[in-house]
């Protein structure tokens, strides 16, 4: 693995949104809701489940587990006729803010599953995610077995401190599922993500990622990457799709927008630390990237 891509994933670092046990009963069914900036993830410790996502139906067999990378609505199921109501409208018992126990359905075979919505905080981590498939589906993982077994084991029966448990957990097998679609996915060595995996571009990438306020140019970009400035700019547009300083720009505007909506720093700090000599150059580029100014991004 490059050090690039390493990175990438080292940066996988996740702020649970929700995490939830479900006992499901069948028939029963389950809508989930597009959740913005967020992650759906599905791990099947027991019983039985299909998911219609993204114009398909995947069926999991426990042991399996399932992300919507993007957040998108999509549905969980026993059988294709079950009511499916939203699940945000159903009853829940909650254990703190961010967990709680969903039980739902007809009263027939049980089916137990854990699922959860958490985000990623950082800019890197944040873009690997947007590259990911719409429905991501790995089956009974070896590598993913004993984690998923402590799983089960705590919700059969949440014990004290299973919530901090199985919430830690699923953190795991969100960034393992994820991983193993790098691995094992050819789509994983195209685009962006191919481009993290060459030597060099690789490591142009890893400088961009890790000083972004650094004055970036072409050549300076090639000169650390052992290529002539031609090389460099026909492969770095090649694999990444797009020239290097408007990769640049793009990634501080993407940096910009994070810590725009953390609050933690005025436009003026932002503008500073990402290397603009002035706040108005900043918000020119960054009208110019995102389309709105920082104000406008900061308030929606």
């Amino acid at each position: 693995m490059t050090d690039a891509l390493a990175e990438a994933l080292h940066l996988l670092r996740m702020s649970g949104t929700f995490y939830c046990r479900n006992e499901l009963t069948e028939p029963w069914g389950l809508t989930m809701p597009d959740m913005a900036d967020c992650l759906w993830f599905h791990v099947l410790t027991s019983g039985r489940c299909q998911v219609e996502a993204d114009g398909g139906t995947t069926v999991l067999a426990p042991g399996d587990v399932l992300l919507v990378p993007g957040g998108q609505g999509h549905r969980l199921f026993s059988t294709a006729d079950a009511a499916s109501p939203v699940v945000t409208t159903l009853p829940h018992e909650f254990e703190t803010d961010n967990y709680a126990i969903l039980r739902h359905g007809g009263g027939g075979g049980v089916t137990h599953l854990v699922c959860g919505t958490v985000r990623f905080d950082h800019p890197a981590a944040q873009h690997l995610v947007e590259v990911l498939p719409q429905v991501l589906h790995v089956r009974q993982a070896d590598d993913m077995r004993a984690i998923i077994d402590l799983m089960a084991a705590e919700a059969r029966t949440l014990r004290p401190g299973g919530e901090a448990v199985i919430t830690r957990l699923a953190d795991v097998l969100v960034i393992q599922t994820i991983r193993s679609w790098l691995a094992n996915d050819p789509a994983a060595r195209t685009g962006w993500l191919g481009a993290l995996q060459d030597r060099q571009i690789g490591r142009a990438l890893t400088l961009i990622h890790r000083d972004p306020a650094h004055p970036w140019t072409v050549d300076r970009l090639a000169q650390r990457t052992a290529m002539s400035r031609s090389a460099f700019a026909a492969r770095f547009t090649g694999l990444v799709g797009e020239p290097a300083m408007r990769y640049v720009t793009r990634w501080r505007m993407h940096v910009a927008m994070n810590r725009l909506q953390d609050r933690d720093s005025t436009v003026s700090e932002i503008a500073r630390d990402l290397g603009y000599e002035s706040e108005a150059a900043f918000s020119r580029a960054f009208k110019r990237v995102v389309g709105v100014s920082p104000g406008q991004a900061r308030a929606g």
